[in-house]
């Protein structure tokens, strides 16, 4: 099952990180300035992630594929990785939807 990792950045911000079962970063948060708000992203990484159009699919300058998650009013709540393929960031995607639901929460601030 998957995981919701809150922790601080040098900066201070807190941002979580969506873990899939195997310890794999799925999905990587914007910063947040306080808590609240970042424990308020992951329950909209949960909502957001069964939407299948809220998955903004990208590709970088460098040619390599990768996504961003959106909420329902368009702000960026997540971005993947750089995959090496488009199969790979759609099981990407995949793992999203069936990870993030479900996920716990370690908040590894306290």
């Amino acid at each position: 099952m998957g995981k919701f990792v809150i922790t601080k950045r040098t900066n201070g911000e807190f941002q979580f990180n969506l873990k899939a079962g195997n310890g794999q970063t799925i999905l990587t948060s914007e910063g947040y300035t306080t808590k609240a708000a970042c424990t308020n992203g992951i329950e909209s990484v949960k909502t957001n992630s069964q939407d299948d159009s809220r998955f903004d699919r990208k590709e970088a300058k460098n040619g390599k594929p990768y996504f961003n998650l959106k909420a329902s009013n368009g702000q960026i709540i997540g971005s993947s990785e750089m995959y090496e393929s488009v199969s790979a960031r759609e099981n990407g995607i995949e793992s999203v939807k069936k990870n993030a639901p479900e996920g716990t929460i370690d908040d590894q601030t306290v």
